[in-house]
């Protein structure tokens, strides 16, 4: 209850009235205090497990607070953004209310400025990535210790409430790209920013920097020396060197045609392409980079792990899933979208939910993958990994690591390899607010059961100073032709 109150007291609960332009129309309080009430009640029922990390106890408080307090009409954008800090008190990274980002890019297409940097976040620390201030007090890597008088710690805390994540890793590595977005959700617009800088030297700086527009932001950008991105769309197949195979496989989904984002022909083209291409320039070593990887599905990456796999795998050792309404509910809309459908996990899940009362649990049976029949990548398999590989992504490194198919190199991931997932849907009556709820509980191949990301078998940590060239990729070449000649 005090951690609730502290809260309170360091953020405003209910934060900057900011509205999509030309929202007026409000909603009575009292459909929102149905709504938020509908909120609470149908994520204690359908989510897999909503106090996994807190209790009911401090859930009913939180409750209880922000439903005394929900006393003047709302928007449709402003409840979102209410019932989303409710939603991701839980720390469960699928439990959420999508942010509605139509009043920020309103905002910034009308020339509206925002906080001109970039953040790294380290164990808590904030640093600067990019500077698109103008300012050159700012240099890349200066630790960033206050805006406006109040400590990062207490921003990261304010704008961390908008992210559903199950631990402040996630939270901080999902902020580094919105940042300035959450900032501005908080705060509103802010014309000037009191910064408070430890520059590289030690010394500690105060600097005025001016918010600034998009249209300023990419001038910066375009005058500023380059450094190394990698592009999460992209994919790449290539011989670098030494008999080491590099491949990019990007996302895990259809990234080249988003109508029809789980068809999965033209990528598994892509992935028997490039591993016969390995196999006729006699590559000796394969290094798969899933860096920046947002993920996807098992469809895509298990056509890509048969290649190399010694032994049949799955990509988890349980999938648990809670029966509800609301679960039922969201598969058969995908059914009725479907009505040719005659099998796979949507059918299965039907047969379970008109069988296994709310409430309880049952098992999916995920089949397993077994090696392709015919050629196959028989030598060293590296896998490299950092704070931004999601979802699917994980879950490779997940079952590369667990089954020995491969070592992992890189930065501990902040998405989870055992997670509560599959998320599914509802919808509140009155904002018509759509809420995504975790329906499973998915243990890694290994059956750790503790939430946690996959921590690397050797560590290579992704430089705050952003370089010319791509420094953790050399840093992992490196590792791998040193394993080479010690064996």
């Amino acid at each position: 209850m005090l951690r609730i109150l502290l809260i309170a007291l360091i953020c405003t609960l209910f934060t900057a009235p900011l509205a999509a332009a030309g929202e007026s129309v409000t909603i009575p309080v009292a459909a929102l205090k149905e709504d938020f009430q509908a909120l609470y009640a149908d994520l204690a029922d359908a989510h897999y497990d909503l106090y996994a990390h807190r209790s009911k106890a401090e859930y009913d408080a939180l409750f209880e607070q922000m439903l005394a307090e929900l006393d003047a009409p709302l928007t449709r954008h402003q409840a979102s953004n209410l019932f989303q800090q409710f939603a991701a008190y839980g720390k469960v990274a699928h439990a959420r209310i999508d942010y509605d980002r139509t009043p920020y890019e309103e905002y910034r297409a009308a020339g509206g400025k925002m906080f001109p940097l970039y953040l790294r976040i380290v164990d808590g620390r904030s640093y600067v990535q990019n500077n698109f201030s103008g300012n050159p007090v700012l240099e890349a890597g200066s630790e960033i210790l206050a805006i406006n008088g109040e400590p990062m710690a207490v921003w990261l805390e304010c704008t961390a409430r908008y992210v559903s994540a199950d631990t402040p890793y996630i939270a901080h590595s999902l902020l580094e790209f919105l940042f300035p977005m959450y900032l501005w959700q908080e705060a509103g617009p802010i014309e000037v920013f009191d910064v408070e800088v430890r520059d590289a030297s030690g010394d500690v700086v105060a600097v005025h920097i001016a918010a600034r527009s998009r249209d300023e932001m990419q001038q910066y950008m375009d005058a500023a020396d380059k450094s190394f991105s990698l592009d999460s769309t992209a994919r790449e197949a290539r011989m670098l060197g030494d008999g080491i195979a590099y491949l990019y496989p990007g996302p895990f989904y259809n990234a080249e045609n988003l109508e029809s984002p789980w068809d999965n022909t033209a990528f598994v083209r892509f992935i028997d392409e490039s591993f016969q291409a390995f196999l006729d320039a006699d590559a000796t070593t394969l290094l798969i980079d899933l860096r920046q990887n947002p993920g996807g599905d098992n469809s895509f990456s298990d056509p890509m792990v048969a290649w190399f796999a010694t032994e049949p795998f799955r990509f988890a050792s349980s999938f648990r899933v809670r029966s509800s309404e609301h679960a039922r509910a969201s598969n058969q809309a995908r059914l009725d979208n479907n009505p040719g459908q005659t099998s796979g996990a949507s059918i299965f899940f039907a047969e379970q939910y008109a069988n296994v009362p709310y409430g309880e649990t049952f098992e999916y049976p995920i089949p397993a993958v077994t090696p392709r029949p015919g050629p196959r990548f028989e030598s060293e398999i590296y896998v490299l990994i950092d704070r931004h590989s999601y979802s699917n992504a994980v879950t490779v490194a997940a079952l590369v690591q667990d089954y020995g198919f491969g070592t992992i190199l890189g930065e501990k991931t902040s998405d989870m390899a055992t997670t509560y997932g599959a998320m599914e849907t509802f919808r509140l009556p009155n904002t018509e607010l759509i809420v995504g709820f975790p329906k499973a509980h998915i243990v890694r191949p290994s059956g750790a059961l503790k939430s946690d990301g996959v921590t690397p078998d050797v560590a290579i940590d992704s430089p705050i100073v952003p370089a010319r060239h791509d420094a953790v990729l050399a840093a992992a070449l490196e590792q791998i032709r040193k394993s080479a000649a010690a064996n």
